[in-house]
């Protein structure tokens, strides 16, 4: 399949696709909508700790739902301004994700846009995408060799369960690479990034334990933390595990490296909110800057594009993706 796919017709097929998404005015900025989305998930954010702290008690734990689902809406503009899709210059957009990931979620906005971006560059392509390097988890039988005595083997062999349960850790992951890259960022970068995650925790544990006991204080962040990364987890996995790896010498074009080893998930509003718009990963990949309320606007231009192009266009339910994902991560264990 590869073969044939990968091979692009003379020219330039994604030029006629980028000119008709272009003209259609999908590429104009959506500031209403994303002011709105930040003002409503940053006084959410705060309304949530204060009605915590109101609460008090065991009976505050509940709280820490929203304040995880109010994350993961945090995170999703974060990305969103990684990929300067909100404010109308590069500086404006780099504030807004500074503000997103270090100030109101301890992530590394620097960090993660420079390793974000090398994965829209080379999605799912083995030895350029660090989104499947052999870490806890490993997505190709390769890495996987040698990895059969211990701990690690067993975290190997059982991979696919432990999928899942593993994602929770991934808020606090995502936080202790923050820090550990910091030397990475350039200086003055890193000064900025490492006072606002420095201002960030001593609120975030300041909050939790002038606001409740010690006890419930732990259980709360607990609770926070594991289901926040849980949700990452489940919006990230559906849309590239399962699907095509290209080898280090492949060289695709822009249309198929992005169409091929992308997946879309279908739904509704629901949808489209619990994933932050990545449901549409397709359409993402092809046009990274394109704001999110777009992305659904823009799906049947992409799929009638791929269709007329013999292109596979790959969209499942939620559930079968999860099911094609833990089967991939099986698999190469």
């Amino acid at each position: 399949m590869t073969d044939t796919l990968a091979a692009p017709r003379s020219g330039s097929d994604f030029t006629p696709l980028a000119r008709q998404v272009r003209e259609s005015g999908l590429m104009e900025r959506r500031t209403g909508y994303y002011a709105r989305s930040i003002a409503f998930t940053t006084l959410a954010t705060v309304a949530v700790w204060a009605a915590a702290g109101v609460v008090g008690g065991w009976w505050a734990l509940p709280l820490a739902v929203p304040a995880a689902l109010l994350s993961a809406r945090m995170g999703f503009l974060g990305h969103d301004a990684g990929h300067k899709q909100i404010a109308a210059t590069a500086r404006g957009n780099r504030r807004l994700g500074l503000f997103l990931g270090n100030f109101m979620l301890g992530l590394s906005h620097g960090w993660w846009n420079h390793k974000h971006n090398a994965h829209h560059a080379h999605p799912n392509h083995i030895g350029k995408d660090p989104d499947i390097e052999s870490g806890a988890l490993v997505f190709t039988k390769e890495d996987a060799v040698g990895r059969t005595s211990g701990v690690i083997g067993w975290l190997t062999r059982n991979q696919a369960a432990l999928f899942f349960p593993l994602t929770t850790l991934e808020g606090i992951a995502l936080q202790v690479s923050s820090v550990q890259t910091l030397r990475q960022r350039p200086a003055a970068e890193r000064r900025t990034e490492a006072l606002l995650l420095a201002v960030h925790h001593l609120l975030y544990f300041g909050a939790a334990f002038l606001l409740l006991p010690v006890p419930v204080a732990l259980a709360f962040i607990a609770i926070h933390q594991g289901l926040f990364g849980l949700h990452l987890g489940a919006a990230f996995a559906p849309n590239h595990k399962g699907m095509p790896m290209p080898g280090p010498d492949d060289d695709w074009d822009h249309l198929r490296k992005q169409v091929l080893t992308s997946r879309n998930i279908h739904g509704g509003v629901v949808t489209d909110w619990m994933l932050g718009g990545l449901n549409y990963q397709i359409e993402h990949h092809l046009f990274p800057a394109l704001p999110r309320p777009a992305l659904r606007k823009a799906q049947p231009l992409v799929r009638a594009h791929c269709e007329s192009l013999g292109l596979p266009y790959a969209e499942t339910s939620l559930i079968t993706s999860y099911a094609i994902a833990l089967r991939h991560l099986d698999s190469v264990a």
